[in-house]
């Protein structure tokens, strides 16, 4: 059996991505709901916003926890972000490592680091706190578990309350990961797409 080529551009999205002058009043209600929160009056219809947007009252859900995710837990901008880079480049989330690359380099994140974990390797020079972070979610996702020494190091950097965030930061971003992917939230036109898509799953 040939194999599959790399596509360059993803299939079309599986929902509408809707005219803001088309909502309907609960699809305008989150709207101004994301808006409103810590993301700013800017924020546009694309991404996973364009997807909850066909189930408001689940997507007003979902925002409200990732605003505070994003913004107000006690993890550090640049091991939050970190953190999402990681969790993109396992779920090969196009969208995600689109959005998340440019905040984390803001927050700090090296751009040798970035270019290592884009490439799938073990990001040899990043500091140790991300070392720490790579390890308990490469771990995670290959055991479904984490070891006493694993989390240790991961708690000794973020303490015991900014561990339970940090892993409901990873729980929140396999969500987007997965609602991107299965309705095939792209780029925006003109933006090459991170990762290599197959030809198939159309």
């Amino acid at each position: 059996m040939p194999a599959k080529k790399p596509a360059k551009k993803m299939p079309p999205p599986r929902v509408p991505v809707l005219a803001e002058d088309k909502l309907a009043p609960a699809q305008r209600a989150l709207l101004d709901s994301i808006r409103s929160g810590p993301r700013g009056g800017s924020t546009t219809i694309r991404g996973p916003f364009a997807v909850f947007l066909h189930a408001p009252a689940f997507g007003e859900l979902a925002q409200q926890l990732g605003g505070h995710c994003r913004f107000k837990t006690a993890v550090a901008p640049r091991l939050s972000e970190f953190a999402i880079l990681v969790t993109a480049k396992l779920w090969r989330a196009q969208y995600e490592w689109f959005a998340h690359v440019p905040m984390a380099e803001r927050a700090g994140v090296k751009t040798e680091t970035i270019r290592d974990l884009h490439k799938g390797r073990v990001p040899k020079s990043a500091p140790k706190d991300e070392r720490a972070i790579y390890d308990f979610i490469q771990e995670l996702y290959k055991t479904r578990r984490v070891s006493d020494k694993t989390f240790a190091r991961v708690r000794a950097v973020l303490g015991e309350a900014a561990t339970v965030e940090f892993v409901g930061i990873l729980g929140y971003y396999a969500l987007i990961s997965m609602i991107l992917n299965v309705f095939r939230m792209s780029p925006p036109e003109g933006q090459p797409l991170p990762f290599a898509e197959t030809s198939g799953g159309r």
